[in-house]
């Protein structure tokens, strides 16, 4: 199955051939043409290092759609001169695996051996992975999968133990410019847009090299004079949808980015990722529990309308919906973003439910037990409780913690917001507390 960069070793294009999608004609024949991953091509990327030892080992490639996977594969085959043989695991089962298997093993008894591509590795099941592994430790072959999803949760630990992962990245603008000229020389004529244009399509191929090379085939079959500019260009084409899995590493990617954009108070990146996931097809639900828990977590009482501001601008959009809901949560993000942050009620509340686990069963101290019946009394429940109100400044300085344990710090507020005026409060009960001790001591 041909792929993204791959093309005849003469660099030639027969006309013949002229009516091959124009992603096919223009593939690389050899690694140093491949566009966009130098990182790991180059002589100090894993794969240059790989070749230069004259030593390939089983590799996962993980990356978007359309940077060039399949064709790496391809041409480091080519270039180690094992057998070229690709399967996708959607079509394949165990019945094709094990001809694959047959078929290498016979190979390797002849003196070859077998680089395996399977292309969408994640969406063979766990029995399936397994039965990759003793015909890659024997030798058969040497696995190359290639994935858009994150191997770490969608591979086998055994599996990723045996192979190294390469992580491939979405072409930038100048790789995808750099398809483009190759795209015009192929076909001898410069693309009819303006400059401006010529940014906007690249743009919408968003980082994937084949949709861009598919979009410059669209344009280029088009009978135009002169040079369009942007909004014809627009008018003609329109724009991909930008790559964004709700339930995949995308969705974690980008709400990990907006939560790190608030809690580091920049509200522009902030609108920017929330916006992305909105463009998406997020659900805006979504985004209002998440963003609601934002402020428990992240600002929490250094500014108590926080949460406050962000119910009611999930309530706002359950009644508006969209688009004009959307703008009161966006509002919402902004106001988190500017927020003054503390995680110190977060950090307290977390402290305390490990203590609890690690406490036990503790029972509360029998003064603040109550003592509905004679036998409670009898057993001390009540005795010695002194009532908070009665005292002139309504504290009366008790200990609340079971018997015998030590009084830990659970809440430690910030000189931030609000909970400077709570860090004066926590420190003046302390004082309080600790003179009434010493009062009762006397």
């Amino acid at each position: 199955m041909a792929d993204l960069f791959d093309k005849a070793p003469d660099g030639g294009a027969p006309a013949r051939e002229a009516n091959r999608p124009l992603a096919d004609r223009i593939r690389p024949a050899v690694l140093t043409d491949v566009v966009g991953q130098q990182k790991v091509l180059g002589p100090d990327g894993p794969l240059g290092a790989m070749l230069s030892a004259g030593s390939l080992s089983s590799l996962i490639l993980w990356g978007p759609p359309g940077v060039g996977k399949t064709t790496i594969a391809r041409l480091l085959a080519l270039e180690t001169d094992l057998a070229f043989v690709q399967i996708s695991a959607i079509f394949s089962g165990v019945p094709e695996l094990r001809k694959v298997f047959d078929a290498a093993r016979l190979r390797r008894q002849q003196g070859r051996g077998t680089l395996l591509f399977v292309d969408e590795i994640h969406r063979f099941n766990k029995a399936q992975q397994d039965s990759f592994l003793p015909h890659m430790e024997d030798g058969t072959i040497v696995l190359v999968g290639a994935t858009t999803e994150n191997p770490s949760f969608e591979l086998n630990a055994a599996l990723l133990s045996r192979a190294q992962v390469i992580v491939l990245e979405r072409l930038n603008l100048s790789d995808l410019e750099r398809l483009a000229q190759r795209a015009e020389l192929e076909l001898g004529r410069a693309l009819p847009l303006t400059p401006e244009a010529r940014d906007r399509l690249l743009e919408m191929a968003d980082g994937d090299g084949r949709a861009g090379l598919n979009l410059i085939e669209q344009v280029m079959a088009w009978k135009v004079g002169g040079r369009l500019d942007t909004d014809q260009l627009s008018q003609r084409l329109m724009r991909r949808a930008a790559k964004y899995d709700k339930s995949g590493d995308e969705h974690y990617n980008l709400i990990s980015a907006l939560h790190k954009s608030v809690r580091g108070s920049d509200p522009d990146a902030a609108l920017y990722w929330f916006s992305r996931m909105l463009e998406g097809g997020e659900d805006p639900r979504y985004l209002a529990r998440r963003i609601t828990r934002m402020a428990v977590e992240d600002i929490g009482l250094a500014d108590p309308a926080a949460q406050r501001h962000c119910l009611d601008a999930w309530a706002l959009y359950e009644r508006l919906g969209s688009p004009e809901g959307e703008l009161a949560l966006a509002q919402a993000v902004i106001y988190l973003a500017l927020a003054p942050k503390s995680n110190a009620g977060y950090t307290a509340y977390k402290g305390a439910r490990d203590l609890a686990r690690r406490s036990g069963s503790q029972m509360p101290p029998a003064h603040i037990l109550n003592a509905p019946t004679g036998l409670m009394k009898d057993q001390g429940y009540g005795a010695g409780y002194q009532y908070d109100h009665d005292a002139d400044d309504g504290f009366s300085g008790q200990d609340y913690f079971p018997e015998g344990m030590k009084r830990p710090v659970l809440y430690l507020p910030v000189e931030r917001g609000f909970e400077r005026e709570l860090k004066k409060r926590v420190e003046w009960f302390a004082g309080l507390r600790q003179k009434r001790r010493a009062e009762g001591n006397k």
